[in-house]
């Protein structure tokens, strides 16, 4: 076989120019998981004979002249909340017997209108909450990869498949993909559908994704971000093209420093690793300036620590009841608390939701983008998925992140940057991502 592609933008090249099939992509990947799955556990189904069938048809198009983008005949994985057509949706957990699933969430829609080759479901943890996973860390067996989107950041980080779909709700994307060493989006919410995606807490439940690099998030970000007339939180705005995506800021950026309710947490390691980054930054003509946060920033966690566990628990309350056999204990603990909260909070906690979203509007009329950790440090360890402190806050806004690896720790434990953007200006984070990022 030709020498493999290492990233999702660069396979789309090799594939454009025949260089390699989609067959050859997605056997290699089998091949992965095949040497790899059983100790990292990080797929609960793949489906070998149908992604072979989807390659050879992608590969029988092409030839054809018919030219499906930049996702066309590339192998991705889909979060076992996410819905697809075929096969169940077990949620992460364990002999949970559901039949399969009538049709794909609107997002698999968008991703196969694209010509991604579906390879098979990444494990979640119980219901994308809190408990462990039975998954791995790729590289560090007694420390976590993070959650909920554990299995999606695994199999990225092994090139198991060349991007996976993931969630967040408080930091199930950018903490999974900053412990596992790759590139982690979570778009703005309503950019990308959730309609057949489990809930978790619909006010702060976001589809994302997981790849290598920021270019290669670029590259799936127009294939996800489709408007969906059948879900009522769902934006109707227009995507740029990949290759506009692609490009780096021509400028060098405004880049924000805003204090927040994990400045107590980060470790003296990741801040000054993160110095570091910056001061290379503004030599090469970054501005570095630090922002006032909006009043009551930091009671943000109690704000969507209510709203998390108040929705958690209005969807969960009966199946908890029906079966609580299939509730571990952490995701337990939050329904219960969300039973527990009165309306008054619930009501306050939106209220301030709403007010903070506006606020927070400000300091983008003096920077382009927030740079702050993806994570306060390195994984810890495995019995836990580890602290959201970071990430939480853009879930409960709805603002668009991106993270990428920043670093490498004396122990080679990796650590991430997480830029924060305004709403819907996804365009503007990658271009800055991308100046950042190419510095090293």
């Amino acid at each position: 076989m030709p020498d493999e592609p290492v990233s999702l933008v660069a396979a789309a090249r090799a594939v454009r120019q025949g260089k390699i099939t989609s067959e050859e992509l997605v056997r290699a990947c089998l091949q992965r998981i095949h040497e790899e799955n059983a100790q990292l556990q990080a797929w609960v189904l793949v489906d070998e004979e149908s992604a072979l069938e989807q390659a050879r048809r992608c590969d029988a198009e092409r030839r054809n002249g018919c030219d499906r983008g930049w996702l066309h005949g590339i192998p991705v994985g889909i979060k076992d909340i996410i819905d697809v057509a075929g096969w169940p949706t077990g949620c992460g957990v364990a002999n949970l017997e559901l039949p399969p699933s009538g049709q794909d969430a609107f997002v698999v829609q968008r991703l196969r209108q694209a010509g991604a080759v579906i390879l098979g479901k990444t494990v979640t943890t119980p219901y994308a909450a809190f408990d462990p996973p039975p998954t791995r860390h790729p590289w560090l067996p007694q420390r976590t990869p993070g959650g909920s989107s554990s299995g999606s950041a695994v199999a990225v980080a092994r090139r198991m498949c060349l991007a996976a779909l993931a969630t967040q709700t408080g930091g199930s994307i950018t903490r999974p993909a900053a412990y596992c060493g790759v590139a982690g989006l979570k778009p703005t919410y309503g950019r990308v559908s959730l309609r057949g995606v489990l809930p978790f807490a619909p006010s702060l439940d976001h589809v994302g994704v997981i790849a290598q690099s920021v270019a290669d998030l670029a590259a799936v970000f127009p294939a996800v971000a489709g408007f969906d007339p059948h879900d009522s939180r769902s934006v109707h705005l227009p995507v740029p093209p990949v290759e506009t995506l692609l490009r780096p800021a021509a400028t060098p950026p405004r880049l924000g420093l805003i204090a927040g309710p994990w400045d107590d947490q980060v470790e003296p390691a990741w801040r000054d690793h993160l110095a570091q980054r910056l001061a290379c930054w503004k030599s090469r003509g970054a501005e570095i300036r630090e922002v006032p946060p909006p009043a009551g920033w930091q009671e943000v966690l109690r704000w969507h620590r209510i709203l998390m566990a108040a929705e958690a628990a209005a969807f969960h309350e009966p199946y908890l009841c029906q079966h609580p056999e299939r509730y571990p204990p952490r995701i337990t603990a939050l329904i219960e608390e969300g039973l527990r909260t009165a309306a008054t909070h619930y009501v306050r906690a939106r209220q301030e939701q709403e007010r903070l979203r506006r606020e927070m509007l400000r300091v983008f009329k003096e920077v382009d983008v927030l740079v702050t950790p993806a994570a306060p440090g390195p994984p810890p360890g495995s019995e836990t998925t580890g602290d959201p402190c970071c990430n939480a806050p853009w879930s409960l806004l709805g603002y668009p992140t991106v993270s990428f690896p920043l670093a490498r720790s004396a122990t080679d434990e990796p650590l991430a940057v997480q830029l924060v953007g305004p709403p819907f200006a996804e365009p503007l984070l990658f271009a800055v991502a991308l100046w950042c990022e190419a510095l090293g």
